[in-house]
């Protein structure tokens, strides 16, 4: 319940795996008066006694933070069936005074006032771990439906569909069987229309590796302004999973890897392969260019030596990058304010990080020289 103000606020946050002392480290940065209250693997809550707004919790700048919002409680033991937890969701939300949800309905209740109903599970592993990946489960779905119908809500309104930009969408994550921790945020940038933060995606039967995964949703998730025919390069290509994500779109992709493509990769016919370094290729490989994406193992630091020695040069004018950033020790986490000003010197004004949902010890930094090649406005790194 929230019916008075002095209460205080808990916000939840959706994560990877093993992230969570990620997040933790950053909201000790931004939001200073947030303390840290409880966790699992893929879940974290802080308690604040500031109020925090739905817009003002979107703007947090969090790499690690996959979706966020406000909570409002959780079920226990004592609710042993979904229906039970169902109810103990719908006697919550009638004890929720309206200036709660005032700075984004008019309504006389936050039942009233629902658009969406997002439903998800917290990852149980990291991303590609004994064949796990991140998205909607049949038990989140049937958690959905039940908690729709005990809250008599229209059923017209979506279960873990893709909201739109303003809506209000509740939100319920089962934490544990007979843990669900329930609250609502307010949709707005691209991440947080998806349920839990995650655009659902499924391997491809012709995908030779999940790299496919990852280079699909920074896509969807940067919102680059991608067109049929354009050239685009990959440092770090092999075996080709990503580079199929590209081809699949209809571009022009050169490849860069010392190791071998997979057979079905090379006979694509928008394919070209440079069996060598970065380095070692001449800058006039990389002229015909617009996006140029890296997802190599080695530290940071290698990956952005390599990037400036391409982007600072005279005859190459890539319009945006799209680097995987490997975090092989956590201390490197701490070095991403760092990476983002080093990335901005080489002339990228607009950059945004995000742990993807399908990056594994890992985050995506994408940059733009000007806003005009993207089709929504950025914000440097709020996801």
């Amino acid at each position: 319940s929230a019916k008075t103000s002095s209460r205080p606020m808990f916000i939840y946050f959706a994560c990877q795996h093993g992230a969570e002392s990620f997040l933790k480290s950053e909201m000790e940065t931004v939001a200073p008066s947030a303390k840290f209250a409880f966790s699992r693997p893929g879940f974290v809550t802080f308690r604040t006694e500031d109020s925090f707004s739905p817009n003002a919790i979107n703007q947090l700048p969090l790499t690690f933070a996959r979706t966020r919002g406000i909570s409002v409680g959780r079920t226990g033991k004592e609710q042993a069936t979904d229906e039970a937890r169902a109810d103990y969701i719908l006697n919550t939300l009638a004890d929720i005074d309206t200036p709660v949800l005032s700075s984004v309905s008019q309504k006389p209740s936050i039942v009233s006032s629902i658009n969406q109903i997002h439903v998800w599970q917290r990852d149980s592993k990291i991303p590609g771990e004994d064949g796990f990946e991140p998205g909607r489960t049949e038990v989140a779905d049937t958690a959905g439906h039940i908690i729709r119908e005990r809250l008599q809500i229209d059923s017209k309104i979506g279960i873990n569909r893709i909201a739109k930009s303003g809506q209000l969408v509740f939100d319920c994550v089962l934490v544990e069987p007979d843990q669900w921790w329930f609250g609502y945020h307010v949709a707005e940038g691209t991440s947080t229309r998806w349920p839990g933060g995650v655009y659902s995606l499924r391997l491809p039967e012709h995908a030779v590796s999940r790299a496919y995964l990852k280079m699909e949703e920074s896509i969807r998730w940067s919102q680059l302004p991608l067109q049929a025919g354009d050239t685009c390069v990959e440092i770090g290509s092999s075996p080709g999973g990503s580079c199929q994500a590209l081809l699949d779109r209809g571009m022009n992709v050169i490849g860069i890897d010392p190791a071998q493509m997979h057979e079905s990769v090379l006979a694509h016919a928008n394919f070209t392969h440079h069996r060598a370094r970065a380095a070692d290729l001449k800058r006039s490989a990389f002229s015909e260019a617009k996006w140029l994406f890296s997802d190599s193992n080695v530290a940071p630091n290698y990956t952005l030596d390599s990037v400036e020695h391409i982007v600072e040069n005279r005859r190459v004018n890539l319009h945006g990058l799209v680097l995987t950033l490997k975090l092989m020790q956590p201390e490197l986490a701490e070095q991403i304010p760092f990476y983002i000003e080093r990335v901005k010197k080489w002339g990228y004004q607009y950059v945004r990080l995000r742990q993807l949902a399908f990056n594994r010890r890992e985050v995506c930094m994408v940059a733009m020289k000007s806003r005009s090649y993207r089709r929504r406005r950025p914000k440097s790194r709020v996801s």
